[in-house]
């Protein structure tokens, strides 16, 4: 049928992170190249059921390039061969006819492989609840225009808020560091009002946890900023540097 496509895929198939997991191939046909990346995945799993097979675990949710859930290592690329997508954004039209495509989850000993593709990214969790977060007063919502804010601010604190938690920074990352991801997180309250009160424990707070979790240290090579699907800039790094510098002198001087 025109249009449709036969591909073959080495996919990561594990049981869990303390067994030892390998690639498995598969011959998939008659796939839509209109189908996004993750509905191939379907077809393939409603085959594998129909088979009597373990169907191959990968994570999702919105489908809609929101959620950060879509976690795949494909050839080589965290989302795949495209720039500013995420897998489920990622349509079949972007490789070809007798492709051969290798799929497997992201790799870092902070996100444990929980079964195939799924691995556990709670760390970052566990991040964001060391320091991402602001104090409010209970009551009455503020008038939104209550607090004026810089348009340069609000668009660099919008431009970091867009990070999705994916994880691809991590992934592409040599070091699998989570720099560009706490950076985002940090600096999309540094830059506004409402992130001034807990500002100079934030970044050591994060960075700390950061490294608890066993994530990688920063080398400055933009292989994160490269594979971002949101386009996070380095630029927050620098700032997270900046802001964790400034809270260690103040600490300091205390």
């Amino acid at each position: 049928m025109e249009g449709n496509m036969n591909i073959t895929l080495k996919v990561w198939r594990q049981k869990n992170k303390n067994v030892k997991g390998s690639l498995e191939t598969h011959e998939v046909s008659g796939i839509s190249e209109d189908m996004s990346f993750l509905e191939m995945f379907d077809v393939l799993n409603e085959r594998l059921i129909d088979e009597n097979k373990e169907p191959i675990a990968f994570d999702h949710d919105c489908r809609e390039g929101i959620c950060g859930m879509c976690s795949m290592y494909i050839n080589g690329r965290p989302h795949g061969p495209l720039e500013g997508v995420t897998t489920c954004q990622l349509h079949m039209r972007s490789f070809k006819d007798g492709d051969t495509i290798v799929v497997e989850p992201w790799r870092a000993a902070a996100f444990p492989v929980v079964k195939d593709l799924v691995v556990d990214r709670s760390s970052f969790d566990r991040i964001i609840a060391s320091g991402g977060f602001i104090s409010v007063n209970t009551g009455n919502a503020q008038d939104g225009n209550s607090l004026p804010i810089p348009k340069e601010d609000a668009d660099k604190a919008f431009a970091a808020a867009a990070c999705i938690g994916c994880g691809a920074c991590v992934s592409a990352c040599k070091n699998a560091s989570a720099m560009l991801f706490v950076s985002a997180k940090v600096s999309q309250l540094a830059l506004l009002p409402q992130g001034q009160p807990e500002r100079e424990d934030r970044a050591k707070k994060m960075v700390a946890q950061m490294d608890i979790e066993g994530f990688g240290s920063c080398t400055n090579t933009g292989a994160c900023a490269a594979e971002c699907p949101k386009e996070i800039s380095l630029e927050n790094i620098a700032r997270l540097n900046r802001e964790f510098l400034s809270a260690s002198l103040t600490t300091a001087e205390a």
